[in-house]
This record gives C-alpha cells, sequence and structure tokens, in this order.
C-alpha cells in the first residue's frame, strides 16, 4: 500500500509518502511570514499549502495513480473518538466554516479531500487533536459551565501505548498505561479500557519550555484585567512566552542542559522544578484506575533527555515501571493508522457535523 501523508503546522507543511511501513521519503517545508502574510484565515491557505504537496510529490517522481491513499493530520473538529475517520464533506464543511480553533492541521483533510476526489482513492485522518474520550466523572470541574478537555498530543501518546501493547503481546484494549508527552508543551494522559479516560492537557498540566501550564488561579484573573491587558497579549503569554522561555529565556531543554552542566543553579531548579510537575501530574492519572498501572511512558523530544527523564523516572517509578520511546514519528503513526483502515484491521469512523446546514 502506498500512502500520501500530510501534517501541515503552523511554519511549515510536512508530507510523507510511505510504502507499507517504509518512508520513501519524509520532507519538511518551511513557510516564511511573507509567504503566509497574505492569508487571513488558515482554510485561506488550502490552495497555496496543496499546490506545494503536488509539486513536492512531482520532485520526488511519485506518480499520483501510483496511490493508494491518503492520511492527514486531524484538525480542529468538534469532539471525536480516536481511530480514523473518513474525510468527507461533513469534516471540510467543519473545518472551513466552523472548526474549534484556528490551526494550520484544519487544511490537511481539505488537502487530502481533493486529491483523494480526484484520484477515486480513500482519504482519512487518525487520531486527531480533538479526541475525546474522557470519562464522565474525569471532566467535571468546580464550575457546571466548564468542563475538562482531552485536546492535545493524542496521536503521539496513543502510538507510544499501542507500540507498548504490541511489545508486551497484548492487545491496546487490555493495558493500562500513562503517558507523558514532553515537547514543546507537555501533556499527560491515561489509557484504559482502550480509550484515554483521563488527559491533563497543556493548559492546566506541567509548564514545558513553551507553556505557563496550571497557574494560581487568583493571579491568573488579576494579570487578565492589569492596565492595559488583552486575550491575544494573555494567551501569548501562556501559550508560548511561559515556561522555560519565561524563566531562563530559551525553550530549548538542551541548552537549559548546558547551563546547568556549567554551573548555573538557577537553571537547574527551574528544570528540576518541570521534572517534579511532570512526576506530579503523571500521579494524578493513577486514582482513576486505583494505582493499577502497567507502565508509565516517556515520549516526546525531551525524552531523549537522560537527565530530564531520570529524574521523573526517580519520582515516579514507584507507581509503575517507566518506559521510554523518545521523539515522536507523528508521520509514522499516521502512515501505520491508515495501514490498519486499509488492511481491514481498523474501521474508519463517519465524522458527521453538528453545525452544517441541512437541507
Amino acid at each position: 500500500m502506498r500512502l500520501l501523508i500530510l501534517n501541515p503546522g503552523s511554519t511549515s507543511t510536512k508530507l510523507a509518502v510511505f510504502d507499507d511501513e517504509k518512508a520513501l521519503f519524509v520532507e519538511s517545508v518551511t513557510h516564511s511570514p511573507e509567504e503566509l502574510a497574505p492569508f487571513d484565515k488558515v482554510a485561506d491557505q488550502y490552495e497555496f499549502r496543496k499546490d506545494l504537496v503536488l509539486k513536492t510529490l512531482a520532485a520526488h517522481d511519485i506518480p499520483l495513480d501510483s496511490l493508494n491513499g491518503i492520511v492527514s493530520r486531524g484538525g480542529l473538529l468538534t469532539a471525536i473518538e480516536a481511530g480514523a475517520y473518513a474525510v468527507n464533506d461533513d469534516m471540510v464543511w467543519q473545518l472551513r466554516n466552523k472548526p474549534r480553533n484556528e490551526h494550520a492541521s484544519n487544511v490537511g483533510a481539505m488537502i487530502a479531500d481533493a486529491i483523494g476526489k480526484e484520484l477515486g482513492i480513500p482519504a482519512y485522518i487518525y487520531d486527531g487533536v480533538t479526541v475525546e474520550e474522557l470519562t464522565p466523572i474525569n471532566k467535571i470541574t468546580g464550575l457546571p459551565e466548564m468542563q475538562r478537555k482531552g485536546m492535545g498530543h493524542n496521536l503521539n501518546t496513543r502510538a507510544a501505548a499501542m507500540r507498548y501493547a504490541r511489545e508486551q503481546g497484548r492487545p491496546y484494549q487490555d493495558i493500562t498505561v500513562i503517558v507523558a508527552h514532553l515537547g514543546g508543551g507537555i501533556s499527560v494522559n491515561l489509557h484504559h479500557n482502550g480509550k484515554i479516560e483521563d488527559f491533563i492537557n497543556d493548559e492546566e498540566g506541567p509548564f514545558s519550555p513553551e507553556r505557563a501550564g496550571g497557574l494560581p488561579m487568583f493571579d491568573v484573573i488579576a494579570k487578565c484585567f492589569a492596565p492595559g491587558a488583552t486575550q491575544k497579549d494573555v494567551m501569548k503569554t501562556v501559550k508560548s512566552r511561559g515556561g522555560l522561555m519565561a524563566h531562563l529565556g530559551t525553550t530549548d531543554s538542551r541548552e537549559v542542559e548546558k547551563m546547568i552542566a556549567a554551573g548555573d543553579e538557577h537553571a537547574k531548579l527551574i528544570y528540576d522544578a518541570m521534572a517534579l510537575n511532570v512526576a506530579k501530574n503523571i500521579a494524578k492519572c493513577a486514582p482513576g484506575v486505583k494505582g493499577k498501572v502497567d507502565a508509565i511512558i516517556l515520549t516526546g523530544g525531551i525524552a531523549y533527555s537522560k537527565y530530564f527523564t531520570q529524574a521523573v523516572t526517580d519520582y515516579v517509578d514507584w507507581i509503575a515501571p517507566v518506559v521510554i520511546y523518545a521523539g515522536e514519528d507523528e508521520m509514522q503513526s499516521l502512515a501505520l493508522g491508515g495501514l490498519r483502515v486499509l488492511r481491514g484491521e481498523e474501521q474508519a469512523k463517519t465524522y458527521v457535523s453538528p453545525d452544517r446546514p441541512r437541507n
């Protein structure tokens, strides 16, 4: 099976072609601010990014008629289940007209839909950003109008959990694991009974290289109402100027470790605090299964760091053994998901828009 894999990001478009599990090529095409400036909304980038995909395929001598299917990163749809969804008109309408938020991944399904229809081949998304499988009790907060969300690093964490299940010779549905995604944003989730039953995302969980994470609520409210404060500025502070960036002026954990090696005690304090934050949030997921956890999995880019993973391990290995799957290969995760559908090992679901007008 030859699959085209699409993963649009805010400043780049990643694409790959896989023959079964083997990547023929993986490429990330960077977009300058000047290239993206003419587009008011993400959906407006559709033609620009589609043309780029077609040109890249031609540059790698991939005939369009050699493709058997397309798999894209899922955009910010309304709440969906984990796994595969066939790209359909409802999905494209939702992403074009009423996404949950503006994000580059929204154009992925649009491109997949167009190319798939032209070629007469199936197009899917897999483990989209808005997977929502929290159990009812895990959604409750102290305010009825606010619920906890499962939106976050579902693709990489579920791929890591499924990899663990394969290595143990057990079905994914039979394992109970806590997975921490350690990247620019950090999230922690609980996989149990074949679902992501609890999820601590990067707005309420550990601080990270870029994110502020969970904060004292009264101080947050005061910051929102400070003179001159705007919603956009406050969101930037917590989403891209928090964490290591706020404390140490960098989002690169490798740079922080160089600072520590050079004797910077403040850098060590902040970095160790981030590791403890991760550990505390891992521990938060354990009571939901009464501590019966098969493994704790550390994945993402920072999982390459022996310093950081050892610090987290020392805090949490009393809960369960710690397994490290460093890095994240979203392209391969998407390809493997698509292959499972095309091989009949998994059934693709149908997305129904709750907002699209009906005749």
